[in-house]
């Protein structure tokens, strides 16, 4: 894999606890909830729990004709595109003279669109069906709508890799921008799951809470008492550039890799992933000052990881601070790993680690050093973690 060099220039995030860099940054190192009761669904399914994204987010996107018609998670990916390159300071005439690629992961396609035409057909017939579900709901309309909203000429591309698609999709922009393909990259992932379909599934499956209590403490990474993950929703795009920009950089991408579970053992493909980040960005696990972990409150995900990571950083792993920003957000799926991305740049560039949002009770299979409260650390490198219940893996280390 070619060495990387992709500065971040600019960070769009739209979460439970945020939209915009400030907002999302206040709230992350705050430690604030963006979990909530969900009580839209049918009230004979029970009790459901999720990361909401609350308030206007549509406000900071766009002109774009029909732009609330647009599916939810295309909304996200389209206002979070915006936001980034406002970050960056980069006016819609400068976007017009560079080559740009637009690449944006998502796990699901618009599962809005496939309730709603399920819901018609079953109370009116079959001729009620909503065709455009079949292409506005696919994963490849997101970037194409936000090369649309733009208005420019782009080299669009789509990741669907379950939870990694996000960071695929930033790991492979910064590809692009290192090997000279584009000058300027939109990148990022963006996730709407919080239907009844396919949250029913979810629950049944046990990836999600069976019940509804205390919804604001159901998602705890890495704490002993844990059960499962809560499913949220949201985006985050960023703005990445070649080295030669005179734009400021929160972080620049140094390595990235991706691999898949092989052997039938849970996280068994991220221990490959780590190591191909590392030596993509040519540094030693010794170099590396933080960790954001991947960390969705699962028992047995959040056990498999603590297992790699101990592989990799062996007696070093309790003094590196890591956090997992789930207990905050909940797990978006495919926007995940692309907001831990922006939040790791933050941290970067500030020398702040965000808690670990209900993480109590220390569990000795997962020796990782946490925080409940915000810690000033400056360092040099970031790895961020990122896996997908399908067995995929990625990994991307920022460094200053």
């Amino acid at each position: 894999m070619r060495a990387l060099a992709a500065k971040i220039t600019g960070i769009g995030p739209i979460t439970p606890v945020g939209v915009g860099r400030d907002e999302f940054w206040s709230g992350v190192v705050g430690g604030a909830h963006g979990i909530r009761l969900i009580d839209k669904f049918r009230p004979d399914a029970g009790a459901f729990v999720g990361g909401v994204v609350e308030g206007r987010f549509s406000e900071t996107a766009t002109s774009l004709p029909g732009f609330r018609k647009l599916p939810r998670h295309t909304q996200f990916a389209v206002a979070a595109t915006r936001l980034a390159l406002r970050d960056a300071g980069i006016s819609d005439a400068e976007l017009d003279e560079l080559s740009v690629g637009v690449l944006v992961g998502a796990a699901l396609m618009d599962f809005g669109t496939i309730n709603r035409s399920v819901e018609l057909i079953l109370r009116r017939g079959p001729i009620c069906g909503i065709p455009t579900s079949v292409t506005a709901g696919s994963v490849s309309s997101i970037g194409a709508t936000i090369i649309e909203d733009l208005g420019i000429q782009a080299k669009g591309m789509t990741f669907q890799s379950a939870c990694c698609s996000g960071l695929d999709a930033i790991g492979h922009a910064a590809m692009q921008i290192a090997s000279g393909e584009v000058e300027l990259a939109i990148c990022g992932g963006t996730e709407a799951p919080l239907f009844f379909h396919p949250m029913l599934e979810f629950r049944m499956a046990g990836l999600a809470p069976a019940s509804g209590d205390d919804p604001l403490a159901q998602c705890r990474p890495f704490d002993l008492w844990r059960t499962t993950g809560v499913i949220g929703e949201g985006a985050c795009m960023l703005v990445l550039e070649p080295m030669t920009s005179p734009r400021p950089a929160y972080g620049v991408i140094r390595g990235y890799s991706y691999a898949t579970d092989s052997d039938g053992q849970l996280c068994s493909g991220l221990l490959a992933a780590i190591k191909g980040a590392l030596a993509n960005a040519a540094i030693s696990p010794a170099d590396i000052g933080a960790l954001s972990a991947w960390g969705p409150g699962h028992r047995e995900v959040d056990r498999a990881e603590s297992r790699i990571l101990a592989q990799v950083f062996a007696q070093h792993l309790g003094s590196i601070p890591a956090a997992s920003i789930k207990g905050a957000i909940g797990n978006p799926l495919g926007a995940a790993g692309a907001i831990q991305a922006g939040c790791a740049a933050l941290g970067l560039s500030t020398g702040i680690i965000p808690p670990t949002v209900n993480w109590q009770r220390p569990d000795p299979d997962c020796p990782l050093s946490l925080g409940t409260i915000a810690r000033r650390v400056p360092h040099r490198n970031v790895l961020v973690n990122s896996h997908g219940l399908s067995g995929t893996n990625a990994c991307l280390v920022i460094t200053q």
